[in-house]
């Protein structure tokens, strides 16, 4: 089912497009809002089969999500290099709508330029819908662009077009290297141990310094340090289903480098009016905005993301983190969870 048939089928049913409250999508307008119904064992073999790569099932969040790394990629920025964990991997997530009649499938693509309108071709020619096309960085080398997929039907054939899609690209699972130090394991200001082993995010940052400034737990990924944290203080829906972290409706942060000369780059999921308040501090923390843009198509209520790019220690720039993040939720009962 087309997005643009789910929300008619939503106005005959009950008159209206449901309503939103300052919290989210009012639960008496949505009839049914409640907890998302599981994938099955069943569902989650097929979308492994048709990508040919097994992916991780959040049973809390009803996710399954396959990542999409570039590790073909060599990036640069600022004329440094970085590694992939740091913000050129790609995602596909499957999840059952409330209803449990259907399954949405969002993904966001890492894309160098001459790939875009090639794969907006194929996601159409297999009944996909594209949600957005953006940039996430500046000054990174070679340029990168990041589409978002969407589509609503059957879980399994939803996989087969996902991968009919893709197929041809270097997205797909069998179309790329495994993972290597040059590619995606180090970057130019990260000192490998005496052993000449590349050093993870935990040798190369204070995590402990990190977590008691941002208030969260990150995950180490390769040499990268990141904080991937939801908006549980909304209820967002989408295609009929409830948008969480684990299908992207999440504000993160990535460190790369090491602690006393770290980048640092992320997303930050908001509402309207929370907008310019999030701007404002991150340039008092002299961190630099560089995009400002929507990820899905029909949301409610309306969420916008907006990416940034810090360089400096990474203390300062995680207290730069924590103050977006003290902006977030201020409109909302209970704001946002730490």
């Amino acid at each position: 089912m087309q997005r643009r048939n789910f929300l008619r089928s939503a106005v005959v049913a009950t008159g209206t497009i449901p309503l939103c409250t300052t919290s989210g999508v009012n639960p008496d307008a949505l009839p049914g809002i409640g907890k998302t119904p599981a994938l099955s064992q069943a569902d989650q073999d097929a979308i492994a089969t048709a990508l040919g790569k097994k992916g991780t099932y959040n049973e809390a969040q009803a996710t399954y999500s396959v990542p999409l790394p570039r590790n073909d990629l060599s990036v640069t920025v600022k004329g440094e290099s970085v590694p992939i964990p740091f913000g050129f991997g790609g995602w596909v997530a499957f999840k059952k709508t409330l209803d449990g009649k259907q399954t949405v499938i969002m993904s966001d693509t890492v894309l160098l330029e001459a790939e875009v309108n090639p794969l907006i071709d194929a996601a159409h020619t297999a009944g996909l819908e594209v949600g957005a096309i953006h940039n996430h960085f500046f000054y990174e080398q070679p340029r990168i662009f990041y589409m978002h997929l969407h589509g609503l039907g059957d879980t399994a054939e939803l996989a087969r077009k996902y991968a009919q899609a893709i197929r041809e690209t270097k997205l797909f699972p069998a179309n790329q290297p495994a993972s290597t130090p040059s590619s995606a394991q180090t970057s130019s200001n990260a000192t490998p141990a005496a052993t000449g082993t590349p050093q993870t995010g935990k040798e190369l940052f204070d995590l402990p310094v990190l977590d008691e400034l941002i208030k969260y737990k990150g995950v180490v990924n390769g040499p990268t340090y990141k904080y991937t944290i939801g908006r549980d203080d909304l209820t967002v829906t989408d295609m009929g289903a409830e948008m969480t972290a684990a299908i992207g409706l999440n504000t993160w942060a990535s460190f790369a480098g090491k602690h006393d000369a770290a980048h640092m780059a992320g997303d930050v999921a908001m509402l309207e009016s929370e907008v310019n308040s999030v701007i404002k501090t991150l340039r008092s923390h002299r961190i630099e905005v560089v995009a400002l843009h929507h990820h899905m198509l029909g949301e409610q209520p309306r969420i916008i993301f907006l990416h940034y790019y810090g360089r400096g220690p990474a203390t300062e720039l995680a207290k730069g983190f924590r103050a977006t993040l003290d902006q977030l939720g201020k409109g909302n009962q209970g704001g946002m969870r730490h």
